[in-house]
């Protein structure tokens, strides 16, 4: 007599392979991967170590950049890991493909967000092992769990705003289009170097970037005054999230009802 063997498989197994190869695509796609994890990581040893000089305020200032371009690295990973990536699989059909297969909807987007945390995680990393081996930086292991807490929280706002440009940026601009968005946005957030050194009408306006809410969470992770209260921080952050999702939506569905 034979048995058949019976495979029973999770529910979460499509959402864990989605994300599994969806991190092995991007982490060997090097004209993302490289460009993602080195452009943070080359501004931070040119401004947070290299130009820091030494001394006790060095170390301060390596921490304080620390915080803040793994900010700006969150936030790369976020916007080319859905903005680019959706907007070209739309126009090549695979999102049609992704679609109509078997595979639960919330999974290609679940994918692309573990995604860019991943990338996220590991752009912290990297600054991090620089931090402290070259930059002399030493975070609390509290502190530590913060930022890294903020930095895979933060990630949701900027994915939100991903899938809404998604919507809207024509595939063979996506690059383009986004650094438009993501490096200005970022100084004038006082990612690259401290609000404080820059001119007044710039310090005035950055309250109205996302980045400058989460940097400014990032850096009183690890010690530093802020403005404004984590709440208010937070539940900025939010609204944007909730507006972003929401105008995604509706042009999803009139570029569906379109077709």
């Amino acid at each position: 007599m034979s048995t058949a063997a019976v495979v029973v498989s999770s529910p979460m197994t499509p959402y864990v392979k989605e994300t599994k190869y969806e991190f092995l695509r991007l982490l060997r796609a090097r004209s993302f991967s490289i460009s993602t994890i080195g452009f943070p990581l080359s501004f931070y040893l040119l401004f947070g170590v290299v130009a820091a000089g030494s001394g006790p305020e060095s170390a301060e200032r390596a921490a304080y950049l620390l915080a803040t371009y793994s900010v700006f690295g969150l936030v790369g990973s976020s916007l080319f890991g859905l903005c680019s990536t959706i907007s070209n699989e739309r126009a090549q059909g695979w999102l049609e493909l992704k679609q109509a297969s078997p595979m639960p909807p919330a999974a290609y987007l679940l994918s692309k967000l573990m995604t860019a945390i991943a990338f996220g995680v590991i752009i912290f990393g990297v600054l991090l092992f620089f931090g402290t081996t070259m930059g002399h930086v030493h975070f609390t292991a509290e502190q530590l769990a913060k930022l890294l807490m903020t930095v895979i929280l933060g990630v949701f706002p900027f994915a939100s705003l991903g899938i809404l440009l998604a919507q809207v940026v024509p595939p063979n601009a996506g690059i383009g289009f986004v650094n438009l968005i993501y490096l200005p946005m970022s100084f004038l957030s006082g990612l690259w170097f401290p609000l404080k050194g820059l001119p007044h009408w710039i310090q005035s306006i950055a309250p109205i970037w996302p980045t400058w809410h989460l940097g400014q969470l990032a850096i009183h992770d690890i010690g530093y005054p802020m403005s404004w209260s984590v709440a208010g921080h937070v539940a900025w952050l939010a609204c944007f999230s909730a507006v972003c999702l929401v105008l995604a939506g509706v042009l999803f569905r009139r570029s569906a009802q379109k077709a």
